[in-house]
C-alpha cells in the first residue's frame, strides 16, 4: 500500500498510519488482548467497533505490514491475524499513552491498572512483553509457562480490581 505522504515527517507519517480512531483500538486489543481471530476482535471490542471498520483496519494493517493474515490451521473459514515486528515494538509506545492517559483523563481504575503496571515495570517489562510477543506471533524465542507471561500478570491485576471493585459494591 502507498500512503499518500504530506510530508517526510516522523510524526506525520506515524499520524498518517495511526490517524484514525481504530488502527491502535485494533492492535490494543491484539497485543493486550491476545485476540487474533476476526470474531475475536469484533465481539470483545469495548469500543464497539462496527465489522465493515474493522475488516477494512485489519486490510489497512496487513497491507501496512503492520500484521500478517493466514489461514487458520484449526478452521477453514477462519483467518489468524500475527503481528509482524513492526507492530510489536509499539508496546513502549502503548505504555506510554496510557501512562499519559492515566495522568491526564478520566480513567477508570479496572481499564487503567494494567497502563499502571506497565508504566512501573519500565523498559525490562516492555522488553520482557515485546520477547513473548515475538514468540506468539512470530515463534521466535522461547515460551514462558502461560501463568507466567506479562499478559497473564496484567490480566490478574485487572481481576483483582475487578474483583475488589465488587467486593465492596455488595
Amino acid at each position: 500500500m502507498t500512503l499518500d505522504r504530506r510530508s517526510g515527517c516522523p510524526i506525520n507519517l506515524s499520524l498518517e498510519v495511526f490517524g484514525d480512531r481504530w488502527s491502535l483500538i485494533v492492535l490494543r486489543d491484539m497485543i493486550f488482548g491476545g485476540r487474533r481471530h476476526f470474531r475475536e476482535l469484533l465481539n470483545n471490542s469495548m469500543e464497539g467497533i462496527a465489522s465493515n471498520i474493522l475488516a477494512d483496519r485489519l486490510k489497512r494493517l496487513v497491507e501496512l505490514g503492520m500484521l500478517t493474515r493466514a489461514d487458520d490451521p484449526t478452521h477453514k473459514q477462519k483467518a489468524i491475524y500475527s503481528l509482524t515486528e513492526m507492530s510489536i515494538t509499539l508496546v513502549p509506545i502503548m505504555a506510554q499513552l496510557g501512562a499519559w492517559g492515566r495522568v491526564w483523563l478520566p480513567v477508570t481504575e479496572d481499564l487503567s491498572i494494567r497502563a499502571k503496571l506497565l508504566e512501573e515495570g519500565g523498559l525490562s517489562l516492555w522488553q520482557d512483553f515485546m520477547d513473548e510477543l515475538r514468540f506468539e506471533h512470530l515463534g521466535i524465542g522461547t515460551p514462558k509457562p502461560i501463568d507466567a507471561t506479562v499478559r497473564a500478570r496484567l490480566r490478574a491485576a485487572y481481576q483483582a480490581v475487578v474483583d475488589e471493585q465488587a467486593r465492596k459494591a455488595s
